[in-house]
């Protein structure tokens, strides 16, 4: 069994069933033998655009976020003390909490990433897509 680390837009196209998932990352996503962990840090940026009136395409899966990590086999993965110190000490210019939160988390915890997103590999972190 692999373990892998879902960046925010991922879990959001896998959950609208977007064409914006590459076929490797859907079929990863389908294989029954992966373990798919979501960042607490996604429940906070997904929550966070809503409220400022970016993610209105996806009222359902704001709705219903907890329900859906559930049904799609998809494990919580809380935010530590340590997670927090690592985001905040990576020497590197940019600037966003949620991807440097994932970075870390990925780092630390030895996940890689799916995630079409270049800052998160200039963070530390391994993507796969």
């Amino acid at each position: 069994m692999t373990a892998y680390l879902l960046d925010t837009h991922a879990i959001l196209w896998w959950f609208s069933d977007s064409d914006r998932l590459s076929p490797s990352t859907r079929a990863l996503l389908a294989d029954p033998e992966n373990e798919f962990l979501a960042s607490a840090a996604s429940a906070w940026e997904v929550t966070t655009k809503a409220r400022i009136g970016r993610l209105s395409e996806f009222p359902m899966i704001l709705r219903d976020y907890p329900t859906l990590l559930v049904r799609n086999g998809f494990r919580d993965l809380p935010v530590s003390g340590r997670h927090g110190l690592f985001a905040g000490s990576i020497d590197h210019p940019h600037r966003d909490p949620f991807d440097r939160m994932i970075a870390a988390q990925s780092v630390l915890e030895n996940l890689p990433v799916l995630s079409t997103d270049p800052a998160l590999t200039a963070l530390g972190a391994t993507t796969i897509w």
